[in-house]
């Protein structure tokens, strides 16, 4: 398949410091336009937040407008990817459960106005919701939203592959570990003393480029954001859950479902019979990579919330409510673990212009996957020459 971009003149040298899912998104932008890239990683491979999430292309779970435009836009590189790359990406959907009746009524009043606001999606009775997702529980169960717009990807495997794949296609050149750790206008310094020289730096080290740019960072808006997650074993059988699915918690989480008015009875719900589930941030959602693994989570802690000891009651918390919504034949945990992201307070990316020819792009929050290649589509084109 031929790339729909022709070289771009003139062709500039740019160095990306990342190799984040962030940073990746922003090499395929500027290379597949003819540009030269260098990408900078302080680790044998990135091992952050990209690869600690659910893999969740999640454009239902952005605010409609821009924010939603861009998530859309992602998941059209994302089939370009996939198509040109031979990655894995499954175009599996998503489904709300409600198993609660203000659950359902959020579901109602939302499906009734998404269409004008840019969302595609269609309330299904319990009898559709099974038969589209064994996963589903029954016992209880009132319906479902269904989305077609969400993916699924495997983010281990992407970060993995696709600088191989960058590098084979056009030519990008990755520095792994190699830390940078100053910055100035058109020049890129290591901890080893070497330096590169660049017409354009992009910084998208997530919260990390607070090394670079201290002064910026804590007057950045930018929060940190722990979540816990759990990966359940290969699924017996060739067994297959379907589309993702969020449970009724996930409607207090994304910011799309605060244009329902009944959002705040089921909050008040919540808040009154299960605060733990507040003190923690807790919402949970599953899905599947090609493994057939299922990824469990999540929970949300923040600034000085933040330790580095993870809590088993918040995982036997998040289990506890996944098996109220989801049914799974094998319910084995083979990992666990924690990640950590930035997060803009209010925005829902945080970017910056620090100095001529250098560019901060971060704060995606965890929405990653869902935002990156979108953004970096739009931020190449309002920041290139």
């Amino acid at each position: 398949m031929s790339d729909p971009f022709p070289p771009s003149e003139p062709i500039e040298t740019v160095g990306i410091v990342g190799a984040g899912i962030v940073g990746l998104a922003h090499a395929w932008s500027a290379a597949r336009r003819g540009h030269q890239v260098t990408v900078f990683e302080r680790s044998p491979i990135a091992s952050g937040a990209s690869v600690r999430n659910f893999g969740m292309v999640w454009p239902i779970g952005q605010p409609s407008g821009e924010a939603l435009a861009i998530a859309l836009r992602s998941r059209a590189c994302w089939l370009e990817l996939s198509a040109q790359s031979g990655m894995w990406v499954n175009p599996c959907g998503s489904i709300h459960l409600a198993h609660r009746e203000d659950e359902w009524a959020v579901l109602e009043e939302f499906a009734q106005i998404a269409p004008d606001l840019g969302y595609s999606c269609e309330l299904l009775t319990p009898a559709e919701v099974l038969s589209r997702s064994p996963g589903a529980n029954p016992d209880g169960l009132l319906g479902g939203l269904f989305s077609p717009m969400e993916l699924c990807v495997n983010p281990r495997g992407v970060i993995r592959t696709m600088p191989g794949w960058l590098a084979d296609r056009f030519g990008v050149t990755f520095h792994f570990g190699t830390a940078i750790t100053q910055i100035e206008p058109g020049l890129a310094r290591s901890a080893n003393g070497r330096s590169w020289s660049f017409d354009r730096l992009i910084v998208c080290g997530g919260a990390d480029f607070e090394t670079l740019f201290p002064e910026l960072f804590h007057g950045s808006g930018l929060r940190r954001c722990k979540l816990q997650m759990l990966k359940a074993a290969p699924q017996p059988d060739g067994w297959t859950l379907g589309p993702h699915l969020a449970s009724g918690l996930t409607l207090r989480h994304y910011a799309n479902f605060e244009v329902a008015g009944s959002l705040a009875t089921m909050k008040q719900r919540i808040a009154g019979e299960t605060p733990e589930l507040d003190q923690y941030g807790i919402h949970v959602m599953a899905s599947q990579n090609e493994l057939g693994e299922i990824i469990l989570g999540d929970s949300h802690e923040y600034d000085d919330a933040i330790d580095p000891f993870d809590k088993s009651l918040i995982d036997d918390l998040i289990l506890r409510e996944l098996r109220h919504v989801i049914q799974l034949p094998d319910w084995s945990i083979t990992e666990r673990w924690h990640g950590i992201y930035a997060k803009h307070a209010a925005a829902p990316v945080f970017g910056a212009e620090p100095m001529p020819g250098v560019s901060v792009r971060t704060g995606t929050g965890g929405s990653g996957m869902t935002m990156s290649f979108g953004l970096a589509e739009r931020s190449w084109e309002t920041t290139r020459s």
